[in-house]
């Protein structure tokens, strides 16, 4: 039997995965989670095969649960579930790991064959979503600059910002300022808008 981890903060559409997934001989679900802050903990008390996790949930997102998944439980492959096929995600997940990436609209039928591809080392991308992310290309900011856009993204003030990353206040300005630059933005809200719409945070 394949082990299945489903985290998804839509408690309708969690349901509706295991369901379906719990109709095939091979596969059953042993976890479920609104959650990202629980997917590693679940993964390793349920001795995970497979994690099926929604980008977009409340704590750490999918991303960030598949790159600690990566590091704390290898042996977890990790398919990603998008409602938004946005390039820089792509990229992101290939980065964190992932072996499946692919829309909601996914039937489960095919969900289930990927769980299988998955499980047995292979890989599936969705190829619209790998189309749009080889047309938008990569990031044209730094890392940095990313993880200062990431952190005012959630309104933090600039000082504030600078104190937690141990820079000066100066130098956050200096980061945004070149973002702004590198997106064609007009101020530090549209350069936010750009890259999360692109992906890239």
């Amino acid at each position: 039997m394949i082990r299945v981890l489903i985290a998804e903060d839509e408690r309708l559409i969690r349901e509706a995965l295991a369901v379906l997934l719990s109709l095939e001989d091979d596969i059953e679900v042993v976890a479920q989670t609104g959650t990202g802050d629980e997917v590693v903990g679940l993964a390793a008390g349920h001795r995970c095969d497979v994690a099926v996790l929604d980008i977009d949930m409340p704590g750490i997102n999918g991303l960030t649960a598949a790159e600690r998944l990566r590091s704390d439980q290898p042996g977890c492959a990790v398919i990603v579930l998008t409602s938004h096929g946005r390039p820089g995600y792509l990229r992101r997940a290939v980065h964190a790991g992932v072996r499946g990436f692919l829309t909601k609209e996914v039937a489960g039928d095919r969900l289930a064959q990927i769980v299988r591809e998955v499980h047995g080392g292979g890989r599936y991308i969705d190829p619209v979503l790998a189309s749009d992310a080889i047309a938008v290309g990569e990031s044209p900011l730094s890392r940095r600059e990313l993880e200062v856009l990431r952190l005012a993204e959630d309104g933090r003030p600039l000082p504030r910002i600078a104190e937690e990353l141990s820079l000066s206040e100066g130098t956050v300005r200096n980061y945004v300022s070149a973002a702004i630059q590198k997106l064609g933005a007009s101020s530090k809200l549209h350069a936010i808008r750009i890259a999360t719409q692109a992906g890239w945070l």
